[in-house]
């Protein structure tokens, strides 16, 4: 039989893992509909807007985006660029596009995205010349406090990555590499950079800490 000390620390971890179960979640994007686009039809598998006025969300949380290379994942904190539905005119440092490292058209993938800023967050498709944004690929959501970003995302962006010049080159970089918000694996529009994000990483930075819906 446990000790009444041993005892009252299980119960305290028990309770503190519940608690942290419940204080995070990844919402899968449109629900078994996914993020997906009918061109035949010209119509989205949902309707974006009202599975996310459904929804509420917090600091920490996920979506999670089911979809494949036909169409984008853009997270956006600008009106005018969500309202365009383009990228062109996005300076880089708050639109950011999730490709899921995939190159080849038409490839199912699964693409994560954390809920790492407060306030309004705006996502959609520009895929198509921004034909699938202005039929439906698009919504907005109001991330909450709510018990504020866990350990694994309150994380500093590491430094930018330098290019180490060659033999008798100057000392100057060549290529930089940037980070998303927080370092969650995004993309600033307007860089080339290659981008793998899959759901393993999702689980194993959270890992105990989040449920689906």
């Amino acid at each position: 039989m446990a000790t009444p000390t041993v005892f009252i620390a299980a119960l305290s971890l028990a309770v503190l893992s519940a608690a942290a179960s419940a204080a995070y979640t990844n919402y899968t994007v449109g629900g078994n509909s996914g993020w997906l686009f009918n061109d035949a039809t010209n119509t989205s598998s949902a309707n974006y807007s009202a599975w996310a006025a459904n929804n509420t969300f917090n600091l920490g949380d996920y979506l999670v985006f089911n979809t494949n290379s036909n169409q984008t994942v853009i997270q956006t904190y600008n009106l005018t660029i969500y309202q365009s539905c383009s990228i062109d005119d996005s300076d880089g440092s708050d639109t950011f596009q999730y490709d899921g490292g995939v190159t080849s058209f038409g490839q199912a993938m699964t693409i994560p995205v954390p809920l790492t800023i407060e306030g309004t967050n705006y996502f959609f498709s520009d895929a198509d010349d921004g034909v699938q944004c202005q039929a439906g690929m698009r919504f907005q959501i109001k991330v909450n406090h709510g018990s504020g970003l866990p350990p694994s995302l309150n994380q500093p962006p590491p430094p930018p990555y330098m290019e180490p010049p060659g033999p008798g080159t100057p000392q100057s970089p060549s290529s930089v590499t940037t980070a998303g918000p927080s370092g969650n694996g995004g993309v600033a529009v307007g860089r080339n950079v290659p981008l793998t994000v899959t759901l393993i990483g999702v689980v194993t930075i959270t890992l105990g800490l989040i449920r689906f819906v």
